[in-house]
């Protein structure tokens, strides 16, 4: 990082406020001091963190879910992903994720990259997961949840990114970074 940035760029905490708990989320309100002395007002969402699995088989072909999603109000096709829990290792969550939502496991893992969902007022922190070697099993949902398990070749996959058919970000940072790694890979 350039020397000096963290000067003209840090914002410090002065105090904060929780102002909701809930399962998955908390809600805080964190008043801040600006670079130039100045006070701030800084929503900020809480979030343990999560895994985003790009699963792909031999015949280069995606493992995706298919679910209904309310905050939107849409039926989204997404790579599987799950909340992290209680500190649990990004491999570990990802490992339990991929077998609970499609009830595929995999022989080989590696963690691409990691990200901010929305850094502009969540500390969400998404870890990329790839999973190859895949052995086919069976999907055991959590409750609540219901998932259609889909499979679609990469370069499709990548093309519904492009043309907006798929819309959920994780998942398109996900195709995307797919099809770098399979063109590295040539």
């Amino acid at each position: 990082m350039e020397k000096g940035l963290e000067g003209r760029l840090k914002e410090k905490l002065v105090s904060s406020e929780e102002v909701f708990q809930g399962r998955i989320i908390k809600v805080q309100v964190d008043t801040v001091e600006l670079p130039d002395g100045k006070t701030a007002k800084r929503e900020v969402v809480k979030h343990p963190g999560a895994v985003v699995i790009l699963p792909l088989t031999d015949e280069g072909e995606v493992v995706m879910v298919r679910q209904y999603r309310h905050a939107p109000g849409e039926i989204l096709l997404e790579l599987p992903a799950g909340k992290r829990d209680g500190g649990e290792e990004p491999l570990e969550c990802a490992k339990r994720e991929l077998e609970e939502e499609t009830g595929y496991t995999a022989e080989q893992w590696q963690v691409i990259c990691s990200f901010y969902t929305s850094p502009g007022f969540c500390d969400e922190l998404l870890y990329l997961v790839l999973a190859k070697g895949l052995i086919k099993g069976e999907a055991r949902p959590d409750e609540g949840e219901f998932i259609d398990v889909v499979t679609i070749p990469l370069a499709e996959a990548a093309q519904m990114v492009l043309s907006g058919e798929i819309k959920d970000g994780k998942t398109c940072l996900g195709i995307l970074a797919g099809c770098a790694l399979h063109d590295h890979d040539e």
